[in-house]
């Protein structure tokens, strides 16, 4: 008998941890990187220009998502936002801007960055300058002499309510191959696809600058998860109203730039009474009474939905708004 005993706490010990709540993953947006710096390399290189930037952002965004650190917001999104609002790839650049941005986005921080290296590690001056016919791209070659390629990015998380910037972060990669052609290795690679470079593809990835490129993201990456203490906790208070009431399925005027998530609980009031001031007529207060709460389950940028609980029911105009325990 106190072998069975000591089995079943003995379980019940092992599988504690599994039931512990875990902590909230922040939100987060990856904006495109800028690639001014580099951009006369990269023209070398491919023999055009290429959205270097989107790139590293597209593969920042996928380390991070598998790391599971962060929840980070779907680059969908995150154009739609941008196209709205009328924001440009200059503003990426600036603080402000970019803490704007996200603060529409309804996000915990937004991440910028500037690759500032990309291309060979040495200062061979035949770079470039050698142009061959039969070469896919008539550039990117590196002369005869063999190099090796370096990619540096930085990356910065800011404040979206402050501008301040939380944490900077930088990684520097080198291919393990030296070559005369960067983008050799790789293959078959069959280069950019029509104009559109796509640094995801397994094929570029094991070209010798696709090396280099792989291991300055997972640097960059690895260090953001470090800092994602650094975040401050954020208290959201959202208040919205009722727009559609149908059954338990509630629709309510808020959503996610508003800081609204899935998961989130609202409370549910009704105005009773609105007292005045005798003397003006204006509104001196609003007396409310609890009809319920919703826990929502789908969030777009303005508007929810959620499940409806409550011994009352839910009527559209109703007041939806962050319980005042949180």
């Amino acid at each position: 008998m106190r072998k069975f005993y000591f089995g079943v706490l003995f379980s019940a010990l092992i599988a504690a941890p599994l039931f512990a709540q875990q902590p909230e993953k922040r939100r987060v947006a990856v904006l495109d990187f800028g690639y001014g710096t580099v951009m006369t390399s990269v023209q070398s290189l491919f023999g055009t220009n290429q959205d270097i930037g989107k790139g590293i952002s597209d593969l920042l965004i996928d380390r991070l998502i598998n790391d599971g650190t962060y929840r980070v917001i779907e680059r969908r999104e995150l154009n739609k936002i941008m196209q709205e609002q009328n924001f440009s790839n200059s503003d990426r650049a600036d603080s402000s801007s970019a803490a704007k941005i996200g603060r529409v986005l309804g996000v915990d921080t937004i991440i910028v960055g500037d690759i500032t290296q990309f291309g060979r590690d040495d200062h061979n001056t035949n770079v470039g300058s050698v142009v061959s016919r039969w070469d896919h791209y008539g550039i990117g070659n590196v002369g005869v002499k063999k190099a090796k390629a370096a990619v540096a990015i930085t990356a910065r998380m800011i404040d979206v309510n402050t501008g301040e910037i939380l944490a900077s972060v930088s990684g520097k990669g080198e291919s393990k191959r030296s070559g005369t052609n960067l983008l050799g290795g790789g293959g078959g690679w069959g280069g950019a696809g029509g104009g559109q470079l796509d640094m995801g593809s397994s094929n570029f990835s094991q070209t010798i600058i696709g090396e280099a490129v792989t291991e300055a993201v997972t640097q960059v990456a690895g260090q953001l998860d470090q800092n994602a203490g650094r975040l401050p906790k954020q208290t959201v208070h959202v208040q919205g109203l009722v727009a559609d009431a149908t059954g338990n399925n509630i629709t309510i005027n808020v959503g996610s730039r508003a800081g609204l998530h899935v998961g989130d609980k609202l409370a549910v009031t009704r105005v009773a009474r609105v007292i005045k001031d005798p003397a003006t007529g204006k509104p001196l207060r609003t007396v409310e009474d609890p009809v319920g709460a919703i826990t929502i389950t789908s969030v777009d940028e303005g508007s929810a939905v959620g499940a409806f609980s409550g011994s009352g029911q839910a009527k559209v105009g109703d007041t939806v708004k962050t319980p005042a325990s949180n």
